[in-house]
């Protein structure tokens, strides 16, 4: 009987700038469901938000949500539109 072999995780960090006068910042897409509650940001310095996650190899997309509003993200390699007529980040994990 052949076993599967494990996928290997890769950490990817996903920094939001914003104003140093946010009081909170979420990342959210495939990877947790859009839950707007969950993957809440910490931030490292005046106005820039870092989460670090283990995913596995594939392409998601995601958002950032400050203080309520949702955001794409200006620095992603590549956006696409949602059904919503906003646009949504891509990530490609190799």
């Amino acid at each position: 009987m052949a076993t599967k072999q494990a996928i290997a995780k890769k950490q990817v960090t996903f920094t939001c700038k914003v104003n140093s006068e946010a009081q909170a910042v979420y990342l959210v897409g495939d990877f947790n469901d859009w839950q707007p509650t969950v993957g809440k940001m910490n931030e490292v310095k005046n106005g820039t938000f870092k989460k670090k996650m283990k995913l596995t190899p594939g392409n998601y997309q995601y958002k950032f949500i400050v203080d309520g509003v949702w955001f794409n993200d200006p620095n992603a390699e590549e956006q696409t539109m949602n059904p919503y007529g906003t646009l949504n980040s891509i990530v490609r994990v190799k």
